[in-house]
């Protein structure tokens, strides 16, 4: 499972022009999930995500998490971080997870998740408009596999 988290500011996920997930202060999280992922993946990422100090203290240095700080996190399903660019000029999708057990995964993460903080999500399989306010920027890309 690999996660593409961002620091922000606020984010936001439209779905035909409509807001269906929204946050503050906090984490945009991009989740692909692999063939190969599991349960265990998920407690990986969850721990690893709560516990993951990048938010500033009183000295400008990061040392607080995102519980410190009370922030939320928007989760958008993100199939394509699985895909594969080694070889030719189209992307190979081989190591995704097929989509109705990858949507499984990715509501079991978020309920994981949800466990510790505030979630908001994506629409699992749409065609979604992502607003992101990196805050930093701040971009770190955390694959369950090396946890």
């Amino acid at each position: 499972m690999i996660a593409l988290l961002q620091r922000v500011s606020r984010s936001k996920v439209t779905v035909d022009g409509e807001t269906v997930g929204e946050i503050g202060l906090g984490y945009n999280i991009l989740l692909g999930v692999l063939k190969e992922d599991d349960e265990a993946d998920i407690e990986k990422l969850v721990q690893k995500i709560v516990n993951l100090r990048v938010f500033a203290d009183e000295n400008g240095k990061m040392n607080k998490n995102i519980l410190d700080v009370k922030g939320e996190a928007l989760v958008v399903s993100q199939f394509t971080l699985a895909g594969n660019v080694k070889k030719g000029r189209r992307p190979s999708f081989d190591n995704a997870m097929p989509p109705d057990e990858a949507k499984r995964l990715y509501e079991e993460f978020c309920l994981q998740l949800g466990k510790h903080i505030e979630v908001q999500t994506g629409k699992f399989g749409a065609m979604m408009e992502v607003e992101i306010i990196n805050d930093g920027p701040v971009t770190f890309i955390i694959d369950s596999k090396e946890l």
